[in-house]
């Protein structure tokens, strides 16, 4: 009976084992390929950045013993097995989070693409699908020397005692005179910024870049802008707010708020032609800008103060009549270093119906959203110009 017993035991660990007696290939598969935690970024500043990926199986206790990357220039020698960025070769690890590039030296604009292969104790995860990012604008000498702004307060604002500041409008049109292959644009709008190509915003970020102590250091924002630009005219606009740059209430707590000083911007759209020319948009004294636009005010203890009769249709549209508007004014770029927002955007998360509105004493109204929130009111008003 325990012959019996061990042949069938002897029989069962075959069948597990196959005749080789190799452990099956598990089901495994890369994914979630990130770069310096962010999955696809654009315009990153870290010389030698770090790659994650995570192995998913229907397996349990699948581990990893070593990988591969490869990194190229393009998705096509990426295809091919060119990695004429950096091939790991085969690396004898479990790690699979923060691997350090160890490539050719990348300079400012450069793409790079890559896939990672991993062994297991249970198989191997062949290549993974490709992933990509960009190198932003790495040194001082990178960027254009155009800080543009108005270094002064208009009609309308008050500097002396509740900080009340307009938002300022800049806008610049231009001649694309030939097809398009890719452009890219490297942004620094102090305190805030929206920017906007051919009437549409760019990327879904609101209350950009991130707010920092600005004589430290100052985040920048890179955005493909491929898709936004067309062959012949285009124009550029961009809002400036004041964010934590031109401080809220500033002359209230002097010795608790620190200001910057009036709001800036910096800006440079790198656009590649298909015949490999390239071209660059820069801020400069050619722009143009006003501050006398709908947002009459600004700030994030108070709000933002909005006058639709001073909206201005196709501001940032090419053939909008601009010869109203004010030349862009060089002014004194800010004192900390430049450096790319590494940490994802602020974004719109959900919108939220009111739960009710009830009127008080006046002009005032109570909104209830349900819940704690931060965010914008959107709300449709049928009344005679002029009321508030």
């Amino acid at each position: 009976m325990y012959k019996i017993k061990s042949y069938l035991l002897l029989l069962a660990l075959g069948a597990v084992m196959g005749t080789s007696g190799a452990p099956p290939a598990a089901d495994c598969r890369l994914t979630n390929l990130r770069c310096e935690m962010l999955t696809n970024p654009l315009g990153i500043d870290a010389r030698y950045p770090r790659l994650s990926w995570e192995i998913g199986s229907n397996e349990r206790n699948v581990k990893q013993t070593a990988y591969q990357v490869l990194v190229a220039s393009s998705r096509e020698k990426l295809a091919a097995g060119e990695a004429d960025c950096w091939n790991s070769g085969r690396v004898a690890s479990d790690q699979s989070i923060h691997v350090k590039y160890a490539g050719k030296l990348l300079k400012s604009g450069d793409a790079c693409y890559w896939k990672v292969k991993a062994w297991t104790n249970k198989g191997v995860a062949e290549w993974s699908e490709p992933a990509s990012w960009t190198m932003g604008l790495l040194y001082y000498k990178d960027w254009p020397r155009g800080w543009i702004g108005f270094d002064e307060p208009f009609p309308g604002d008050n500097i002396t005692t509740d900080s009340r500041l307009s938002a300022c409008y800049f806008r610049k049109e231009f001649e694309a005179e030939k097809k398009i292959s890719t452009a890219t644009v490297s942004i620094m709008g102090l305190g805030l910024y929206e920017l906007s190509i051919n009437g549409k915003k760019v990327g879904d970020a609101v209350l950009a870049p991130a707010p920092t102590d600005y004589t430290k250091n100052v985040k920048y924002n890179t955005y493909d802008v491929t898709a936004y630009l067309r062959e012949g005219k285009n124009a550029v606009g961009v809002v400036l707010g004041n964010g934590r740059f031109f401080a809220m209430r500033q002359h209230s707590k002097p010795y608790k708020i620190k200001t910057f000083g009036f709001p800036k911007l910096l800006m440079a759209l790198t656009i590649r032609y298909t015949d490999g020319t390239t071209r660059t948009i820069a801020t400069d004294e050619s722009w143009k800008g006003t501050p006398d636009g709908p947002i009459r005010a600004n700030n994030e203890y108070d709000g933002e103060e909005y006058d639709a009769r001073k909206e201005m249709p196709g501001w940032n549209s090419p053939g909008f009549d601009d010869s109203g508007w004010l030349r862009a004014r060089y002014v004194q770029e800010p004192a900390g270093a430049y450096e790319a927002q590494m940490n994802e955007p602020i974004k719109v998360m959900r919108e939220l119906p009111a739960v009710s509105v009830t009127k008080l004493t006046g002009d005032r109204f109570v909104v209830d959203m349900g819940q704690n929130m931060v965010g914008w009111v959107r709300l449709r008003v049928k009344e005679s110009a002029g009321s508030r």
